[in-house]
């Protein structure tokens, strides 16, 4: 790759991408949903998704039936993410970068985190829109306690040789429309 290598990758893995979104039917929520269900009751966020990105929102409903879930919220350029509280058919508002907000912030802090991303390897690297917001608030949430970060994705967005950095956060698995990939297993 020639220039700036992220980028490159990254212009590959929206093309893969959108492709996969194309042809999705939303089975990969249930998969997302079978991994959910052994945490039950624990704190998770997921995203509102933008774009071709895959959507979690059926199995974050499912979650919400059994405790907490969240989703991030953009609080400044350069900081970590905060987090709101969500609830299935709740009232959303416009956020930062085009993703909806829950129109009421009720901070919460979760234990698990549904990640987005425009790229993935197997042994857990992540690619993302390059802002470095889910870097920072994994490397402060794991600096308090266990965390699961879990990116959820299309099989096509997986990409050999993936350009990271050391402040880039590991995922600890992978949930693709086509099954779970277990990092480091």
């Amino acid at each position: 790759m020639t220039g700036d290598p992220k980028a490159a990758a990254r212009a590959e893995a929206f093309a893969r991408r959108k492709e996969a979104h194309a042809l999705d039917r939303g089975a990969a929520s249930g998969v997302l949903s079978e991994v959910l269900a052994g945490y039950r009751g624990v704190p998770l966020s997921g995203y509102l998704p933008i774009r071709t990105e895959i959507d979690p929102r059926p199995a974050m409903a499912e979650a919400a039936a059994h405790g907490v879930v969240g989703v991030p919220v953009i609080a400044a350029a350069g900081q970590p993410l905060d987090f709101a509280t969500w609830v299935p058919d709740g009232p959303l508002v416009p956020g930062p970068f085009g993703a909806e907000v829950p129109e009421v912030i009720v901070p919460m802090v979760p234990q698990i985190l549904i990640v987005p991303l425009v790229a993935f390897d197997r042994k857990g690297g992540r690619l993302g829109y390059g802002g470095g917001f889910y870097d920072r608030t994994l490397e402060g949430l794991r600096a308090r306690g266990p965390v699961l970060a879990i990116g959820f994705t299309y099989a096509a967005q997986e990409l050999d040789g993936l350009p990271l950095e050391p402040t880039d956060q590991p995922l600890d698995m992978i949930v693709t429309d086509h099954g779970v990939i277990e990092v480091g297993a």
